[in-house]
C-alpha cells in the first residue's frame, strides 16, 4: 500500500426505521458532503484502487455518493469494520493485500483513534492533529503516504466546506 485514506461516513439521521444503529441512513447533507470530499480527493489525484467500507447503511450510502467521482475503484463491504476499533481497522487494511491507494470508510471512535495515531507517528501538522482530536468530523478524510518501511507521512486533510 502506497497511501491510505481514512474517511468518516457522511452525516446520518438520528434514528433508523428499525430503531438500530446499523440501519441509519445518510441525510441529504451527508450525501452532498460525501460527494464534495470525493471531488476534493479526485482533484488532487487521490483516487483509491480499493475501498474498504463498513457494511452499515450510512457507510454504504457514503460510498454510493462518492463512487461516481472515484472511477475504477474496487469496493469491499466489510462487516468487521462496523464500529471497529483502530487495531481491527489496521488489521483489515493490512490483510487487504492491496498495493496503491486504499480508502477506508468507517466510524468513530475507531477511525478517529487510528487517524490520531497515524498523525502522531507521521509528525503531522499540529493544527490538523488538534482538529482530529477534537472530533473527527463526518465526511472528513485524512490521507497518509507510506514509505518502503511502512512509515506514514501526512498527505492531506479534506473536509467539505460548510453547507448552507
Amino acid at each position: 500500500m502506497d497511501r491510505l485514506i481514512l474517511l468518516r461516513h457522511g452525516e446520518a439521521e438520528a434514528g433508523s426505521e428499525t430503531g438500530g444503529d446499523f440501519g441509519r441512513r445518510l441525510t441529504a447533507r451527508g450525501r452532498e458532503a460525501s460527494a464534495a470530499v470525493a471531488s476534493a480527493l479526485a482533484d488532487v489525484g487521490l483516487i483509491p484502487d480499493l475501498a474498504l467500507v463498513s457494511a452499515a447503511v450510512r457507510t454504504r450510502e457514503t460510498w454510493a455518493a462518492m463512487s461516481g467521482l472515484l472511477p475504477g475503484c474496487e469496493v469491499r463491504f466489510e462487516e468487521g469494520l462496523y464500529l471497529a476499533e483502530a487495531p481491527e481497522m489496521q488489521r483489515q487494511v493490512r490483510s487487504a493485500g492491496a498495493a496503491g491507494v486504499v480508502l477506508l470508510v468507517g466510524h468513530n471512535p475507531g477511525l478517529q483513534e487510528l487517524a490520531e495515531a497515524l498523525m502522531v507517528e507521521a509528525s503531522g501538522p499540529s493544527d490538523t492533529l488538534s482538529r482530529i482530536r477534537s472530533g473527527f468530523p463526518t465526511s472528513a478524510a485524512v490521507a497518509f503516504a507510506f514509505d518502503a518501511n511502512g512509515r506514514p507521512a501526512f498527505d492531506g486533510f479534506f473536509q467539505p466546506d460548510p453547507l448552507g
